[in-house]
């Protein structure tokens, strides 16, 4: 799964992919391949990317195009 979401959230905020890495803890190669799908994102690291840019991770993950997270009731 090729993950455009999170490369056009940090896009948006004008964010290399070596920032997003030192924010993930990880190496800038390993960030680039969970942006090109190469290889899967852990899921901490999924909820560490949706709190820093503040949508849900149904939208990063592309189940939806709802940025916000809606609780059902």
């Amino acid at each position: 799964m090729k993950f455009e979401r999170i490369r056009n959230l940090r896009e948006d905020k004008d964010i290399t992919q070596t920032q997003m890495a030192e924010y993930l803890y990880i190496k800038q190669t390993t960030y680039s391949k969970y942006e090109r799908g190469t290889i899967n994102i852990p899921v901490d690291t999924l909820i560490r990317l949706a709190d820093y840019f503040d949508v849900s991770l149904d939208y990063l993950v592309g189940r939806t195009n709802e940025r916000e997270w809606k609780r059902k009731k």
